[in-house]
């Protein structure tokens, strides 16, 4: 697969109508079966278009873990501003993983030390005070969709680590509570944890075994 490496065009176009505070958003967790889905909000000032070491940044999918991680720091030292936001496996389960990401994705933005002019997004609506625009693989075209997806994954993965000490057995620290056949047979054998999301239809397949 050829990748594309995002560019700087979208942000470059707001900040030329005079839109001082973009934001790009994506999310990390939308199709796993555990644990939260987690988004977040990234705003680079317009000189960070010169800054060599964002070089680094892609989407997520593309780096490594330890990739990933150094960029991350990168990203952070550079933003003007950056936030996280989460919505529980409940909330997922009462609301939908759709509403749950774009209520994930408010609250990141919402954690912004600013209040943003316009919103780039990987292909989710999010209505607000604010301009958007979505774009299918903005994570792979938008420099700061890109920033975006590798700080909401690094902190989503982090944090399913620290829960496989909390839940062990599950693999939590290995697939991040994504659908891999290690994943399917820990459930089998052990049942849902608290961090399940029991809506979803592997986890609704067990939680009905343990029924029967």
């Amino acid at each position: 697969m050829s990748w594309k490496r995002p560019t700087w065009v979208r942000e470059q176009a707001l900040w030329a109508q005079g839109m001082r505070w973009v934001a790009g958003v994506d999310e990390a967790g939308r199709g796993a079966w555990a644990g939260p889905v987690t988004a977040a909000a990234v705003v680079f000032p317009p000189e960070a278009m010169h800054v060599p070491e964002l070089a680094c940044v892609r989407d997520s999918k593309q780096l490594t873990p330890t990739q990933r991680l150094a960029c991350s720091q990168v990203i952070k030292r550079w933003a003007r501003a950056w936030g996280l936001g989460w919505a529980s496996p409940r909330e997922i389960e009462t609301i939908g993983i759709g509403a749950a990401t774009r209520r994930a994705m408010h609250r990141a933005l919402a954690g912004l030390s600013l209040q943003v002019d316009a919103v780039l997004i990987d292909h989710v609506t999010l209505p607000g005070p604010w301009y958007w625009d979505a774009f299918p693989r903005g994570d792979q075209l938008v420099i700061s969709i890109a920033a975006a997806s590798i700080l909401a994954k690094v902190s989503r993965d982090a944090y399913m680590r620290a829960m496989s000490v909390a839940y062990p057995g599950y693999g939590f620290e290995q697939h991040k509570g994504y659908g891999t056949q290690q994943h399917r047979v820990a459930l089998a054998r052990q049942g849902p944890s608290p961090l399940h999301r029991r809506t979803f239809r592997p986890v609704m397949a067990r939680l009905a075994l343990g029924r029967t």
